[in-house]
């Protein structure tokens, strides 16, 4: 028995002596890294005062600090920030619906301002400026070298006043300038409307404003068909979406989920992991939808994208989306200001990362870029001929009632209209013929 309990604690002492053995380095590895951390706070201080003393011109040290604490953060990743009091005043009320300005999202990409989206119905969207755009100067002034926070103040200014923008844009051999005039946008976040049996539900943001409006949306636009009965289908419309509040993202998503995950998020501690799940319940009843997205459509847009694709509710048509797969959390920071900090990247229902990848449609349709000065040809101008033109043709008028007439032209008609739209917006005319493709053959089991 003595014998065990000496083995028993000669086997201790030696676990405890090994313990020791590896935790020695450990410990002065942290405090080597501590040490190293506390060096150079100290060399940050030493330069802070340096400049505070010796540069060219007075500076204010609060204004030095910001600017530190910024380039800390966007040294990250392009989403990562520092708002200063009036700048986190302004995304606050720019979630909620209305805000001046030109109405164009950005980002930044080799040292220039890249056009995510320009929004519906803004100064930006009637001046044409494109997603994908470069702005390279504002006025003549370039924007390289610049902070996207130092690049967007130089864009702000007074509603009602004049800004010229120098872009790139793809495809266009020299750079050109684009007028705008400041103004108050007053962002819609849904519309909606019937283009012939379908609803289309054109989402311009995620605000607060989205869900409510899509719920209120759809149900106006079933009562002007005379009942769900007469819809085909819907065609959410997310294209030069910047995206906007997860809330809202989640919200839309589940409108037309009954269950299933919608989005996941994973930051560094996996303790932090979220996931989210539909509840029962689709605003429209099952009936088919088909998304639109684009280049400009990004973050929030691709949540929804890629939720209802993932789960086979939607078709998802038009061009790969922009890629923004990461969360921003906005943490306040003592003096009134925020810190946008990127927390996590998203994950679709079937575990993609969309992050610098997009969501890639089920079928890929670009949108054509039409010359507006562009004359018709004398084949466009010449008028179609059909067998009722020709001189003498015989009637159908015996074997079709005059209701059964009126139908077949109704049908007619909406095809033309399609056809129409076509020239307008090709994607959202492709759109429209798929679901009336879905729609005859029928509901799946």
């Amino acid at each position: 028995m003595k014998k065990f309990l000496l083995a028993a604690l000669g086997g201790t002492a030696v676990g405890v002596l090994v313990t020791t053995q590896f935790a020695g380095p450990l410990v002065a590895q942290e405090a080597e890294k501590k040490s190293s951390v506390y060096e150079q706070l100290d060399l940050f201080g030493d330069i802070f005062e340096r400049i505070r003393a010796q540069y060219v011109e007075e500076v204010e040290a609060g204004e030095l600090i910001e600017a530190a604490i910024n380039g800390m953060l966007t040294s990250l990743d392009p989403h990562s920030s520092y708002l200063a009091p009036e700048d986190f005043e302004d995304m606050r009320t720019q979630t909620s619906g209305e805000f001046g300005g030109l109405g164009i999202e950005v980002t930044q990409e080799e040292g220039y301002v890249k056009v995510v989206s320009p929004m519906d119905d803004t100064p930006a969207d009637e001046a044409g400026m494109e997603s994908g755009d470069f702005i390279t100067a504002v006025d003549g002034k370039s924007l390289l070298g610049l902070t996207l926070e130092e690049a967007v103040d130089m864009m702000r200014g007074p509603v009602g006043s004049e800004i010229v923008l120098t872009v790139i844009r793809e495809g266009v051999s020299d750079p050109f300038e684009v007028s705008i005039i400041r103004d108050t946008i007053k962002l819609t976040a849904v519309r909606s409307r019937l283009e012939g049996d379908s609803v289309v539900l054109r989402v311009t943001t995620f605000n607060r404003q989205t869900y409510p409006n899509l719920e209120a949306g759809l149900k106006k636009q079933f009562e002007e068909a005379g009942g769900a009965e007469n819809v085909n289908g819907i065609v959410l419309d997310l294209r030069n979406n910047p995206g906007g509040l997860l809330t809202q993202a989640i919200a839309v998503s589940d409108a037309f989920l009954d269950k299933g995950e919608i989005v996941s998020t994973r930051g560094r501690n996996p303790r932090d992991s979220e996931r989210y799940n539909a509840t029962e319940g689709d605003l429209s009843g099952g009936k088919p939808i088909v998304v639109l997205i684009n280049g400009g459509s990004a973050s929030a847009s691709e949540i929804v994208a890629g939720a209802l694709q993932d789960h086979r509710r939607a078709v998802v048509i038009g061009e790969k989306s922009f890629g923004k797969g990461s969360v921003q959390t906005v943490v306040p920071v003592r003096g009134d200001g925020a810190m946008r900090l990127t927390t996590s990247r998203y994950y679709t229902p079937s575990g993609r990362s969309i992050q610098a990848l997009g969501v890639a449609p089920d079928i890929i349709v670009v949108q054509p870029r039409r010359n507006p000065t562009e004359e018709a040809t004398e084949e466009e101008d010449r008028p179609g001929r059909s067998e009722a033109d020709l001189r003498g043709s015989l009637s159908n008028t015996d074997d079709i009632s005059e209701d059964e007439r009126k139908l077949l032209e109704a049908e007619q008609q909406k095809a033309e209209d399609v056809a129409k739209l076509r020239e307008e917006d090709y994607q959202l005319a492709y759109a429209l013929d798929v679901l009336k493709g879905l729609t005859a053959l029928g509901p799946r089991d």
